[in-house]
């Protein structure tokens, strides 16, 4: 990918989580990016072109660091690796959640990226419940649906309803939770 193309997608990101999707035009792209509109069309049919090579984008990286990470054998033990590693990305990657959340949410963005959030859900549930079904065959499947709830609320939570939510306070709860969890 070309450096000006990079540069259009990291500054569409951030607008398209601050300002919203529908407050955001191709114009105040280019001026963030310092590009032309000319160069902008050349890599992007439309500003919705742009927000699914996003969303493709991070799906993508969550399914490469799913992939790269080396989890243990032990199911338990690759629960707590999988809950400090969402945490750990929460935090250094707020404004790529932050965008996540108000395109999952926004109506107008859903429709434009309801192929990849269905596509995005269903790796994210079936990597989850291969670990549950480690841990509990006969509740795997709602386990793996509290587990995502949790993990999403609390996202949700400390990007959007909290100034000083407790993330990591938060996280060792979880974390002692599951290490304590038994079927």
């Amino acid at each position: 990918m070309s450096i000006k193309k990079d540069k259009v997608i990291e500054v569409a990101t951030v607008l398209f989580a601050e300002n919203g999707f529908e407050n955001t035009s191709m114009a105040n792209i280019c001026i963030e990016a310092n590009v032309s509109k000319g160069l902008i069309y050349h890599h992007f049919k439309s500003k919705e072109a742009i927000l699914i090579e996003i969303f493709t984008q991070t799906t993508n990286q969550m399914i490469e660091m799913n992939e790269n990470s080396k989890p243990s054998k032990d199911p338990k033990k690759q629960l707590l690796q999988l809950i400090d590693s969402v945490f750990s990305q929460i935090e250094k990657e707020k404004h790529l959640f932050k965008f996540n959340l108000n395109m999952m949410f926004n109506p107008t963005t859903n429709k434009i990226l309801e192929e990849q959030i269905k596509l995005r859900a269903s790796i994210l549930f079936n990597s989850i419940k291969g670990i549950f079904n480690q841990l509990s065959i006969k509740k795997s499947e709602i386990l793996s649906y509290i587990f995502i709830a949790e993990i999403d609320g609390i996202a949700l939570s400390y990007l959007s309803s909290y100034n000083n939510y407790p993330l990591k306070k938060m996280k060792k709860e979880l974390i002692k939770k599951y290490a304590n969890y038994n079927d």
